[in-house]
């Protein structure tokens, strides 16, 4: 029989304020001494009273409004009752109720397929807990404990492995545009589950559904829905029974396994936290955070294929790397600048996407992964693209003077004068060293002359070798076809 999994996320997300969400404690997520940044409101001490930060309630409204979620002007926070040990007041202030916004939704890049978002609301992280190897006991650290934490819902509208992972790549690329987390997965910056059902194709109705937590990569999300999958199909092919319950990921042996029995809402007894006011929000407040919205992924997306032409790959790296994006575009504005000082005429569209392409090339295909922070400046990159447009210096040349730029920051003219790259020109010159390579290669001659168009192309490469690179190919591919008539 055929199954079709629905699948919903939950995500947790730390939001990078500079103090917790109910004390002013330090919010440091890459804090090593253990209970360091802790006080009495966040260890849960009586007589103590949260005070609720303002900053993480904006980050918070910042991404619903991203995510085009409905902002509720009036919530409030509620208690969620349960013991763990890492939970020092014997519950978690949360919403559930009332949650500060609900009701939006994330395109898929690639196949802009709609998943909507049921709920993101405000709650408090827990401590962590640490154990010690060998050790029969459990050590507790709460500097993470009162951290604010934004919890995600979507609707179960995900159905493989792959939308998963894109979803949750998309949502921490909207995250880091926004400046609201570091959204780093590995550190906990981001936590996600995974509900997951299977139901034959055409049922009405969803599967028993299973939760995997705590899930610390993208990779290890997919992975875990695609083993569920796996596990839940081989159960209904032998007529069993998926239990509804939570499970955790075990990385080394790349399977589910079996933690305790789901909890309802029921279970955790909320109510309204008694020492927090209703969260109240005027419209000034909303419109002033709308404002500060940046330039998200999707629309830098449309903006660079519609604007520089450039191919989806390209446009992914620069997406991935925002800074790197921000450098090419400044890049860019050089050379407008460029071509209308020097020409005296606006850039025509497709000139410029012609410089893009070419900045773009050599900015992802040479400069990314050799450098972890580029030392020229977009002005003398900007420079070199000039020098390569012009047929100035060759791509051999070119990819000398990259890496010198790279190495010591220097403007390509002046790498160029030290080095003694700069091409040669003179046609005299190179009609010489033509009819050197033109004696030296009685068969590809031969071969040219018999119809071989690789022939010549192999000619040029040999001009090319003999020059260092310092030849124009141009004029080495004219001298010698008017030599060889």
């Amino acid at each position: 029989m055929i199954y079709k999994p629905t699948i919903g996320l939950e995500i947790h997300i730390e939001l990078n304020t500079k103090s917790k969400m109910f004390c002013s404690c330090k919010n440091d997520s890459s804090e090593v001494e253990v209970n360091k940044n802790v006080c009495p409101v966040c260890l849960g001490h009586p007589g103590t009273l949260p005070v609720t930060n303002k900053e993480a309630i904006k980050k918070l409204i910042k991404t619903a409004l991203a995510l085009n979620c409905q902002i509720n002007k009036q919530s409030f926070f509620e208690r969620k009752n349960y013991f763990y040990p890492d939970l020092p007041k014997g519950y978690q202030i949360s919403q559930y109720q009332s949650p500060l916004s609900k009701g939006g939704y994330l395109d898929l890049p690639s196949s802009k397929k709609k998943i909507k978002i049921t709920r993101i609301h405000m709650e408090e992280d827990t401590g962590s807990l640490m154990h010690p190897e060998g050790a029969d006991y459990s050590l507790v650290n709460f500097n993470r404990s009162g951290v604010p934490l934004m919890e995600l819902v979507t609707e179960p509208d995900l159905e493989t492995a792959a939308e998963v992972k894109e979803f949750i790549k998309e949502l921490q690329l909207i995250l880091k545009y926004l400046n609201v987390s570091g959204a780093n997965m590995e550190k906990g910056e981001m936590r996600c589950e995974v509900n997951i059902s299977l139901a034959p194709k055409d049922a009405k109705e969803f599967g028993t559904k299973v939760e995997v937590k705590n899930l610390n990569s993208i990779a290890v999300a997919g992975a875990s829905v695609g083993y569920e999958i796996k596990r839940q199909t081989e159960i209904l092919e032998k007529f069993g029974q998926v239990i509804q319950e939570t499970r955790g990921w075990h990385d080394a042996k790349k399977i589910t396994f079996s933690q305790r029995q789901k909890e309802e809402a029921h279970d955790y007894r909320y109510f309204p936290e008694p020492d927090l006011p209703k969260l109240v929000l005027g419209n000034d407040f909303i419109e002033e955070i709308k404002k500060e919205l940046p330039e998200l992924p999707s629309g830098k997306r449309e903006r660079f294929e519609k604007e520089y032409g450039l191919t989806a790959g390209d446009i992914d790296v620069f997406i991935g790397k925002k800074d790197l994006a921000d450098f090419f575009e400044k890049v860019v504005s050089e050379l407008g600048e460029w071509v209308g000082s020097e020409k005296g005429v606006e850039l025509k569209d497709e000139e410029m996407k012609k410089l893009a392409k070419i900045a773009a090339n050599y900015l992802i295909n040479d400069a990314l992964g050799q450098e972890e922070e580029l030392k020229f400046s977009p002005e003398n990159f900007a420079e070199f693209v000039k020098k390569i447009y012009l047929n100035e210096i060759s791509s051999k040349i070119a990819k000398i003077v990259l890496t010198k730029m790279m190495q010591t920051g220097s403007d390509p003219s002046h790498i160029i004068r030290e080095e003694d790259l700069s091409q040669i020109s003179d046609t005299i010159e190179i009609e010489t060293i033509a009819k050197e390579i033109i004696n030296e290669n009685p068969k590809s001659v031969e071969d040219y002359k018999k119809g071989k168009q690789a022939s010549m192309q192999f000619l040029i490469g040999q001009m090319m070798a003999k020059t260092k690179g310092k030849a124009s190919p141009e004029l080495a591919k004219d001298i010698l076809q008017k030599l060889l008539v």
